[in-house]
């Protein structure tokens, strides 16, 4: 019987202070919602299920084509922006999160200032990682100005990476912070392989014959020249399992929906989806 009140009163006494202690903790002001695939992020409440029920209920439960159409369906209702639009829409899409005066380069990793863009030597321009040779579809508002996948790169380095589609292997690219290239292919650093394979597969989906442009796919080859395709599929594949989405990339999707084009790229909520389509 002593053992047992003495239960009793220990379980009394760690309920009181958890109740304390929630009485006395500090309450948290969350910041902006970000959509996770996996569990609540340390800065928000916010996980990529509440999408489910909302943005992404007409998708949910489906698989392969039917899947990548309704998909299609959802993102494609946006704000498009302009082409000089884009400029300033990177500037907050890819802050630097511990300097708010600069921007991160996709593909060096590197902080620079926001000031520093345009087309010289040091500056930083807009790279579309879907090059916009394959489709011919240029600066033009709509794929030429989605920024789901422009983002800021280091002049020279953009340059390097020029229209080649993306594979393993070749020489590093000076300033490239790890990045690689050959002939016809270009590997980024491997803390973006993933986010690269995400942004392709979301302009796959995005742009599938409409609004004027090419129908846009992923195909297993690299060289595609100017033909609406990019690869390597097995390679983006792999860096889309690789390297899962971390804050930056989840807080840069939660930027473009709430702020500029009011869409999501599904591939970074939901990474599995890429293996369920492809």
């Amino acid at each position: 019987m002593l053992a047992i009140r003495n239960r009793r009163r220990k379980a009394v006494v760690l309920a009181t202070a958890a109740v304390l202690a929630g009485l006395t903790a500090p309450s948290l002001t969350a910041s902006p919602a970000t959509a996770t695939t996996t569990t609540t992020t340390t800065n928000t409440a916010t996980t990529n299920t509440d999408y489910d029920d909302t943005y992404y209920k007409d998708a949910i439960g489906k698989t392969g084509a039917s899947l990548k159409s309704s998909l299609h369906t959802i993102i494609s209702d946006q704000t498009k922006l302009s082409y000089s639009a884009v400029w300033d829409a990177l500037k907050a899409t890819d802050e630097d999160p511990d300097n708010s005066g600069n921007v991160i380069l996709l593909y060096s990793g590197v902080s620079r200032s926001k000031s520093l863009n345009g087309g010289d030597t040091g500056d930083w321009n807009r790279e579309h990682v879907w090059a916009k040779s394959h489709g011919d579809f240029g600066t033009s508002t709509g794929p030429g100005t989605d920024i789901h996948h422009l983002r800021p790169s280091d002049v020279r380095v953009n340059s390097v990476r020029g229209n080649k589609d993306f594979d393993n292997g070749g020489s590093a690219v000076s300033g490239g912070g790890g990045s690689l290239t050959d002939s016809d292919s270009f590997e980024p650093r491997d803390a973006v392989k993933g986010d690269v394979a995400r942004m392709i597969f979301y302009m796959a989906v995005r742009y599938e014959g409409g609004d004027g442009f090419a129908d846009l796919e992923v195909n297993g080859q690299v060289g595609n020249g100017s033909n609406p395709y990019i690869g390597k599929l097995s390679v983006l594949k792999a860096w889309n399992d690789e390297d899962p989405p971390d804050a930056f990339e989840e807080h840069r999707n939660q930027v473009v929906y709430d702020d500029y084009q009011h869409n999501r790229n599904p591939f970074i909520d939901h990474p599995e989806w890429v293996e369920s389509i492809w």
